[in-house]
């Protein structure tokens, strides 16, 4: 490949099909990290910081679904779900927990490609949001100064720094950008196609599920959960908005 060779962790407990993916990826170029394990899992990825997760359900110690709620409080690189179970409710769990594509097997391998490709393609347009010219999707400007303390948080957008009481918050990537978007468009109302393609430099808006589950994990984090005064506001049908503070 270019310049940088993507890292994939590829987290399967069938050697057949974890070495045919590591194959394929490995003559496409990238560098794969694999294990068969669900809390091994979790440690390579701490380890090797990949720039994409392809994920099974069913694993040894812990299940998919719990390793995709806990790599979307860590971060936001992509997460492919491969795995046998077809059924459209889990499908749309696996979307809902954070996951950002869903594969069954058996599956092509030209398929597989594809999708990895298209994954880290999107990644790589949410890396470079600091450069070139505003695109007409791009976030307004955060509210002047750059430094903002409104219903009980602060917020430094330069240094990327979120305070609740006093006291710094973890965000990810993804939650932070989706709390710089709300409030740099404060009182406007933002549809979650708009919120996908704003937050998640996600040009396709695809899954807008994702945009209420991260919506619900950043107003948990940040003390603002939901109700008729949060400064997140839900709007049925519509989309969310920020309302700043009144008076």
């Amino acid at each position: 490949m270019a310049e940088h060779q993507y890292c994939v962790l590829n987290i399967e407990d069938d050697e057949d099909i974890a070495r045919v993916v590591r194959t394929l990826l490995e003559r496409a170029g990238y560098r794969v990290v694999s294990t068969g394990d669900g809390r091994e899992g979790l440690r390579r990825f701490h380890d090797e910081r990949p720039d994409l997760v392809i994920l099974d359900v069913g694993l040894p110690t812990l299940d998919g679904w719990t390793i995709i709620e806990r790599l979307r409080d860590l971060s936001s690189a992509p997460i492919l779900v491969l795995t046998a179970r077809d059924s459209e409710s889990d499908k749309v769990r696996g979307l809902r927990s954070g996951a950002d594509d869903y594969l069954t097997k058996p599956f092509g391998n030209a398929e597989l490609l594809a999708r990895v490709e298209a994954l880290l393609r999107r990644e790589g347009r949410r890396a470079r949001n600091g450069g070139g010219p505003r695109h007409e999707d791009d976030p307004a400007d955060p509210p002047a100064g750059r430094r903002v303390a409104e219903h009980g948080v602060e917020v430094d957008f330069d240094l990327h720094v979120v305070k609740v009481g006093g006291r710094p918050v973890e965000l990810t990537p993804t939650e932070f950008r989706l709390l710089e978007t709300l409030m740099s468009h404060r009182g406007q109302v933002l549809s979650p196609e708009q919120l996908l393609r704003l937050a998640w430099r996600d040009p396709t808006a695809t899954g807008p599920d994702r945009v209420k589950f991260t919506v619900l994990r950043l107003r948990r984090k940040l003390g603002w959960e939901s109700g008729p005064d949060t400064p997140i506001e839900t709007l049925r049908g519509f989309g969310y908005r920020y309302r700043p503070p009144t008076g």
